[in-house]
């Protein structure tokens, strides 16, 4: 009997994702470890590595579908002694299978995608070219027929660029950026010769949550909707958590930079340096070290205990496209700051261009936000559970300050440690803000 090859759960918050490409086609033979394709989530794009052996008999999910939801069959896989004619009993018994199961541990209205998810795979591609003339149905995938309801397009006046003509999310974008396929001329043209078809069909989509739920939002100026992300989704719901249900304080910090910039300088001048150290860098081995030197905050909470980790693995913030992920320095506190920069580098590049592995950016005991690239001088950062506190880094600037009751200038960076008051009292961040300050105003301790 094949075996069904399902959508896999990449990361603990996923709950679907998109078919980005597939590697394997169909009769290619299959051995455990090849990757058969390209799995899109909320965070990144991940490789997806086959687990048994055998020829790919059948793919039920066609590359850029969206919305596939974990466990959905996506494919078969023919094993040794079976030829195609063993795909007719399980091709139609194992599309439909997962979404029965599917509808339980997640949230309801997710059922519905799963239908429509598999069957536009099945279909003939001839259905979809005629769709928008002989008003024939068009094959789309179910984010794009909601966001075509929400802004009051047309969906079968807009051509799709997915597998077999399917409509897909980016041609909804390009159709809102255009300004095409809107929905009163096709609202027209379907009921008939009346005028009064023509107002009906725009006010029915025009009035969306916004307008009639929220009276303000009804006397503001003409907006666009933007539809939110999967990303976007998670990070509003992890941070209005954290920010409620995590008691915060924070404490600010000056240090002079001066020191750290003439080591900086003089380790990238090195002959055959085959780096270049950053000020980012110099901050991570410092949060490193002052943690490894106060284990205390290196924490998290639990109704049960509170954990106190082995080791230092720093979370970095880096803004991408539509959100915002932490990549992980592992083990930074042991690190040197070539090791440190070279791993950042990767691990920022990987993140911006989708590729990070789910062991890259989960997890980290401590979180670092450097906003000083762009002129910021200093904020506030929400926790990035489950973690014990977050720093917050800003830019160094020339400032006035007092050295020997004389006014002099040097080169300042506010720092701002957010911690989980519930496993580090105010205490003991003021020790490790004091110790942080110590080590980045005298960096020559970054080398011992």
């Amino acid at each position: 009997m094949p075996v069904q090859i399902l959508m896999p759960a990449l990361s603990p918050t996923m709950t679907e994702g998109t078919l980005a490409k597939w590697l394997k086609a169909e009769g290619d033979e299959v051995v455990s470890g090849d990757v058969l394709c390209e799995i899109e989530t909320d965070k990144a794009t991940m490789e997806v590595e086959a687990v048994d052996e055998g020829t790919l008999g059948k793919i039920l999910v066609a590359e850029g579908t969206e919305e596939v939801a974990v466990n959905a069959v996506i494919a078969l896989l023919l094993e040794d002694g079976e030829d195609a004619s063993a795909l007719d009993g399980a091709d139609t018994a194992a599309a439909p299978a997962p979404a029965v199961p599917q509808a339980a541990p997640q949230v309801a209205p997710q059922a519905a995608p799963e239908a429509p998810t598999s069957t536009p795979v099945a279909e003939p591609a001839p259905a979809a070219a005629p769709a928008p003339a002989s008003g024939e149905r068009v094959f789309a995938s179910p984010l794009a027929r909601r966001m075509a309801g929400q802004n009051d397009l047309d969906i079968n006046a807009i051509a799709g660029t997915g597998p077999k003509g399917r409509v897909v999310k980016r041609d909804i974008e390009n159709a809102m950026a255009s300004g095409t396929g809107k929905a009163a001329p096709a609202a027209a043209a379907s009921s008939a010769p009346s005028a009064q078809s023509a107002p009906a069909t725009p006010a029915a989509p025009a009035a969306p949550a916004f307008t009639t739920d929220d009276p303000v939002l009804a006397n503001m100026p003409e907006f666009e909707t933007i539809p939110n992300t999967s990303m976007r989704k998670i990070i509003a719901t992890r941070l209005t958590e954290s920010a409620r249900d995590i008691p915060h304080f924070n404490i600010s910090i000056d240090v002079e930079l001066d020191a750290l910039l003439a080591l900086r300088k003089e380790l990238n001048s090195k002959d055959g340096a085959d780096y270049k150290i950053s000020v980012n860098d110099f901050i991570i081995k410092a949060v490193a070290v002052a943690l490894k030197r106060h284990p205390a905050c290196n924490v998290a909470y639990t109704d049960d205990a509170i954990l106190q980790f082995k080791r230092v693995d720093v979370s970095m913030a880096v803004a991408i496209e539509g959100g915002l992920i932490t990549p992980i320095i592992k083990d930074a506190g042991s690190k040197g700051l070539a090791a440190i920069s070279a791993d950042a580098k990767e691990l920022a590049g990987k993140a911006r261009d989708g590729k990070l592995q789910p062991e890259e950016f989960q997890g980290g005991t401590f979180t670092i936000s450097n906003l000083g690239m762009f002129g910021v001088k200093s904020f506030n950062s929400i926790i990035n559970p489950p973690q014990g506190g977050i720093l917050s880094v800003g830019a160094g600037e020339p400032r006035a300050v007092v050295k020997g009751g004389k006014v002099t200038v040097a080169t300042i960076m506010s720092l701002t440690l957010a911690v989980d008051h519930r496993c580090i009292d105010g205490a003991l961040a003021a020790g490790f803000s004091k110790e942080l300050k110590a080590i980045i105003e005298d960096p020559i301790q970054l080398m011992l």
